[in-house]
């Protein structure tokens, strides 16, 4: 069942044509086979594929005002124009690539094992693009089409091989850790946090998904030096990484013996609630502008208080969710030698 839609984005052409039903047609034939093949790989496949499809989904949904995904049909869509089925193309075409390379170097560690994921999806994700874009399925924002430097491939910014290692890396971490979590994985607990360690994880995946998704929201009023790429201010980073380390703290002193999963809605809920007071702070001083097309998805519901548009406030912990994914990763990797 879809969600009704009363966004000014929404007016976009859902009917399919001919050749884009068939492509869905054909996603789906594809899913179906390759995830029947893949079934036993792995135990607990299913929970595998749905781990995957929420961290896609929550991508997706994120990035959402970046694209627009028009003609797979009015039963295709579950939100604005994010598409459970390209959720489930991209679903099986990561946890295939995935669980093959797992199977392949099993010998491996998973640092090791990482980049080959990354290396084998660019000119996957990037064909697939491709197929979508020259379909008439997939167009741009403006924001994002002026914020590229106007070379293409086979009508794909050249951009998109930035794209596709950020989207792929965050997907695959967080899938990668609560796989951690269904296997059961033994972790060795640490003593204490290395936090210079964890400050430059949170860095690093901050800036990488600020790069990314700099077309959407602006930064403006920051002093100059902070400045080190186009809009974005290591101010703004540092919040960030700031708001993902506060959340750790807490949990680490005051949770940390409650479930993974516990734990993990706690962090997310206080870092959430924090983030999303100083951006309601940030966007009335006039130091953060969201776009054009970012805004167009705003029904014009905001929250008590904080008084910022509801889609803000749901994006923030799926954005945090993703970074502590990635973290928490990169840290049970080194600290268990995996």
């Amino acid at each position: 069942m879809t969600v009704p839609c009363i966004l000014a984005n929404c007016e976009f052409e859902k009917h399919g044509t001919a050749t884009t039903l068939a492509f869905v047609g054909f996603v789906l034939v594809a899913c179906g086979v390759a995830l029947f093949l893949m079934r036993n790989l792995k135990p607990h496949f299913w929970w595998r594929v749905g781990i995957m499809a929420a961290g896609v989904l929550i991508f997706e949904i994120f990035t959402g005002p970046m694209w627009l995904n028009e003609r797979l049909g009015r039963f295709a869509y579950v939100y604005t124009d994010v598409s459970w089925v390209l959720t489930l193309g991209w679903t099986a075409m990561i946890l295939g690539v995935v669980l093959l390379v797992d199977r392949w170097k099993p010998d491996w560690s998973a640092a090791k094992r990482f980049p080959v994921y990354l290396l084998v999806l660019l000119p996957v994700v990037f064909l697939a693009e491709i197929a979508v874009v020259n379909l008439g399925i997939r167009s741009y924002s403006a924001e994002v089409l002026g914020a590229v430097r106007g070379l293409r491939l086979a009508g794909v910014p050249v951009e998109f091989f930035y794209y596709v290692p950020v989207f792929s890396a965050l997907v695959i971490t967080f899938y990668k850790y609560w796989a951690f979590v269904l296997d059961g994985t033994p972790l060795v607990p640490q003593r204490r946090r290395r936090w210079l360690r964890g400050v430059a994880l949170a860095f690093t995946a901050v800036f990488l998904f600020e790069l990314m998704v700099e077309p959407m929201v602006e930064n403006k009023g920051f002093p100059a030096w902070s400045y080190f790429y186009r809009d974005i201010s290591f101010l703004m980073s540092g919040f960030w990484v700031g708001i993902i380390a506060m959340g750790a703290v807490v949990v680490e002193w005051f949770f940390l013996h409650k479930p993974v999963l516990v734990r993990f809605f706690i962090a997310i809920g206080i870092m959430g609630l924090v983030a999303l007071a100083v951006e309601s702070w940030l966007i009335h001083g006039g130091y953060r502008v969201y776009g054009h097309s970012a805004t167009e998805n705003f029904t014009g519901f905001k929250t008590p208080i904080s008084d910022v548009a509801v889609e803000v406030a749901f994006a923030i912990p799926f954005y945090l969710a993703l970074m502590v994914c990635f973290i928490r990763f990169w840290e049970v990797v080194r600290d268990n030698k995996l």
